[in-house]
């Protein structure tokens, strides 16, 4: 239950709550290692900000403007640089507003086309990383953390790019050329403006801060209620088998009951805030508008000055107020930044891919061996999984692995497919040591069909296919007629172009069994690794399964690892593991001859079952 509440929390406030980074010398140099996916498209990008600095600077024109208007309409000096009449200064800014207008469209266009090629460059490259990374690098993390990286970090990258960046130099432009302008209007007006503003900026950012504070607290304790829900609903036969109902009804009313308190709270604080606002921030207006007034008064500014004052003030005002929230996106963009950076520094697997094009270099006949073998996962370095275990299968040979849970019998399949390596000892192949081959031509010449087989959510035809990629039409329904798949893929209204769903959830698990052969057949390998590859089955599809293994197991290395050790008596040797050593190896008449051995026993209980 405190899984599903945790998970629900994060999904709930993924984006809210990424994580800030502080900036430092440090941290900017790691980002710039982002920035110079921007290389390719340097020029767009420079014109981009050009027009973006360009656009800003016009902007500030328009109060000028509606200031001089006011002016014209009283008889009033526009001053020098604009038209006296208000026919003249309107044709102007209508001028200046097209240019804006046209410069703003590439501006964004720009920004934006920068942003997302440069992002999908990222988002490529970090892909790419991440599937070629080794296996201990997945056991260490979570798959929805991964998937983070690539959508959450990477899009708060891609807000800072397209928006922050480009708001953050447009309102230091607003900031430093309104301030200009508004010393230009009237150094009185300026300095008491200046005097009140910022610090009534800083209050409402540190108040808003809190307040936003207290709105998480409500959305953690209402995702935990929902939780309470879920989890009820969805166990409602336990609930009710437990005579739990009133417990529940408890627990889920005290949660509510919190979820009321934490939003009446943030709605004393948010009231507090308006009255702050309503008094502090518009009475700072009226003060600075009234002594403005009494300028007007005196006749050391004009009515057009003053209402051009205003809205310059409104400019700086507007820009310090953004400042802090834009402040705060850059630094989770900064942290997202650093953890992409991670995955992309990562060590990859030395494999070699050219446009999918796995051809083989080295051929591997199928002998295999395994020589004094010992191995412990990376990341649980006290448990030793594999002790110096050693044997050989000839080209052609069926070699059976048995043996209690936790023996060793899938870690051994997951280092013939150098998903792993030993810490001693060596793994031989057609008598080479794996070293000299690549891992590309040894998982090219290497098949596996699990117990729990994965296929990809789209058609039969694409899942068979991706045992050979460029396999013809005729090689996939070969390898599906060999697999005994054939038939019940053409009972499908649509055939191959059957969508198998996610994870293959439209097909039994007998039929997902024999497309996984099929795609098997298909890639055509020197050893054949089957991982229990019947063992959850019901007799009729076990059966027909069983049949398109023997025909997958014609004339190439098998390593079968099983339970049933009904599935392996037919076995040119059976290697028997426990506690990671191998104990005992022969064929199944031999094995059952030696009456302390483990695997006479294990038959024993298995016909006795």
């Amino acid at each position: 239950m405190a899984r599903g509440r945790s998970s629900l929390n994060s999904g709930g406030k993924q984006k809210e709550e990424l994580p800030k980074a502080k900036i430092t010398r440090q941290t900017l140099s790691n980002i710039s290692r982002l920035l110079s996916y921007l290389r390719p498209y340097r020029w767009k990008f420079i014109f981009a900000m050009l027009f973006l600095f360009l656009s800003s600077l016009v902007g500030l024109a328009f109060p000028s403007f509606i200031g001089a208007l006011i002016d014209a309409a009283q008889g009033k000096s526009t001053g020098k640089f604009l038209p006296g009449s208000i026919q003249g200064i309107g044709i102007l800014a209508l001028a200046v507003l097209f240019s804006q207008a046209f410069i703003s469209f590439f501006r964004i266009l720009w920004f934006v086309q920068v942003a997302e090629r440069s992002l999908a460059d990222i988002r490529r490259d970090t892909y790419f990383k991440l599937i070629t990374l080794p296996m201990n690098f997945f056991s260490n993390r979570r798959v929805g953390e991964l998937n983070s990286r690539i959508s959450a970090d990477l899009s708060q990258i891609q807000d800072t790019l397209t928006t922050t960046l480009a708001e953050i130099i447009r309102q230091l432009v607003l900031l430093v050329g309104g301030i200009a302008f508004l010393a230009i209007i009237s150094i009185k007006l300026t300095l008491s403006l200046l005097a009140v503003l910022p610090v009534l900026v800083v209050i409402a950012v540190f108040f808003g801060r809190f307040i936003r504070k207290i709105s998480r607290e409500a959305q953690d304790k209402l995702a935990e209620s929902n939780t309470i829900v879920e989890e009820t609903l969805q166990g409602i036969a336990n609930v009710k088998a437990f005579v739990n109902e009133s417990f529940e009804a408890t627990r889920y009313g005290k949660n509510i009951g919190d979820v009321a308190s934490i939003a009446i709270k943030g709605a004393k604080y948010r009231g507090i805030f308006a009255s702050f606002i309503v008094f502090g921030m518009f009475g700072a207006i009226v003060s600075v508008v009234a002594y403005g007034c009494l300028l007007v008064s005196h006749h050391e500014l004009t009515v057009g000055e003053l209402f051009k004052f205003a809205l310059y003030a409104a400019f700086v005002g507007s820009a310090m107020g953004s400042f802090p929230e834009m402040y705060a996106n850059v630094q989770r963009a900064v942290g997202a930044s650093e953890r992409v950076l991670e995955i992309l520094a990562e060590q990859s697997e030395k494999i070699s891919i050219i446009e999918s094009n796995n051809d083989i270099k080295q051929l591997i006949e199928g002998d295999l061996s395994f020589n004094n073998v010992n191995f412990h996962y990376p990341s649980r370095p006290e448990i030793e999984v594999l002790k110096g275990v050693s044997f050989e299968a000839k080209a052609g040979q069926r070699v059976a692995i048995v043996g209690p849970s936790g023996s060793g019998k899938s870690t051994t399949a997951a280092l013939i497919l150098q998903f792993y390596h030993p810490q001693s000892g060596t793994i031989f192949f057609d008598g080479k040591p794996a070293d000299e081959y690549s891992l590309t031509d040894i998982r090219n010449q290497v098949a596996i069909v699990p117990q729990d087989v994965l296929l990809f959510g789209g058609t039969i035809r694409e899942n068979i296919a991706y045992g050979r990629l460029k396999a013809t039409e005729e090689e996939i329904l070969a390898a599906a007629k060999r697999a005994n798949a054939h038939q019940f893929v053409t009972s499908f209204p649509e055939g191959y172009d059957t969508v198998v769903g996610e994870r293959g959830v439209k097909l039994s698990g007998g039929q997902r069994q024999r497309i996984a052969i099929a795609r098997a057949l298909l890639k055509n390998p020197s050893i054949l690794i089957l991982d229990e590859a019947t063992s959850s089955l019901d007799s009729e599809s076990e059966r027909l399964v069983q049949e398109a293994l023997e025909e997958l197991m014609k004339n190439r290395t098998s390593v079968i690892i099983a339970h049933r050790l009904s599935t392996i008596r037919e076995a040119d040797k059976i290697i028997v593991l426990e506690k990671g050593a191998v104990i005992e190896s022969g064929n199944h008449e031999e094995l059952l001859g030696n009456e302390k051995g483990l695997y006479r026993y294990l038959s024993q209980l298995q016909f006795e079952v």
